[in-house]
Formats: C-alpha cells, structure tokens, sequence
C-alpha cells in the first residue's frame, strides 16, 4: 500500500535519488528539505512502508498561484497511479492554502498524464531559456 503526505518527511538523498532516477542524471547532493521549506507552499511525499516512491514540490507566488514542479514517481510503481495520486493530494494542499490557480508545465510526451489524469486544461504559455 503507498501512502501520501502533505508536507511529508524526507531525507534529502532520497529526493536526490529519486530525481536522478526521474531526470536520468546521477544524484545530486542538493538540500531540498531547505528548498522546500523555504520557497514551496508544500510538497507530498509517497511512500511505500518506508520507501520513497514519489514526490510532487508545489511552489507558489505566495498569493493565489501555485506551481507543479518535479513530480518524480520511482520506476517500480509507475503506471499504478501514483502520480496522479501525488497531483491529486498537491491541488487538495493548494486549494486548502487558498490558491485559485495550479499551473503545471511539462515536456509533450505528459500531455496525456496531465491533460487526461490530473485534468489540466491547456493554455498559452511561454518560455524564454536562460
């Protein structure tokens, strides 16, 4: 059974090996307890008894807007919903915080993860790459 938490306990090399695995690079040594409570509204964890399977940050403009970034599932559970599982919880937390808007943006192959799973509607957007 995999359980999710709002705002859930981590350790920062589980997150590091979790985004390696995600973003296919090696791990990293970045302090995302830090990050994350000093610049997100939240994050939810998934765990499988004490694994870390999943993680979604949710930052915000510290208003009305929030921000998906870094959803991030472990390839033994994937395709089992536990990502929608962890967008689900993370637009529960957002909305619970008073957001009115969670904006998500993703490369074309989530189209269908997060358009038809998680029921995300497209809009304009840019980028400017820095």
């Amino acid at each position: 059974m995999i359980s999710y938490e709002w705002r859930g306990r981590f350790g920062n090399p589980e997150v590091n090996a979790l985004h390696a695995e995600g973003f296919g690079h090696r791990p990293l040594e970045d302090d995302w307890w830090g990050q994350v409570n000093r610049h997100s509204l939240g994050w939810v964890t998934a765990r499988q008894d004490d694994a870390l399977v999943g993680f979604v940050n949710v930052a915000w403009d510290g208003a009305i807007h929030a921000f998906i970034l870094d959803t991030l599932v472990t390839e033994a559970v994937r395709r089992q919903g536990v990502g929608h599982e962890l967008v689900a919880t993370a637009v529960e937390g957002a909305r619970a915080a008073g957001c009115e808007w969670l904006h998500v943006d993703f490369d074309d192959h989530l189209k269908p993860f997060y358009f038809d799973s998680c029921g995300f509607q497209p809009t304009n957007g840019g980028l400017i790459a820095l």
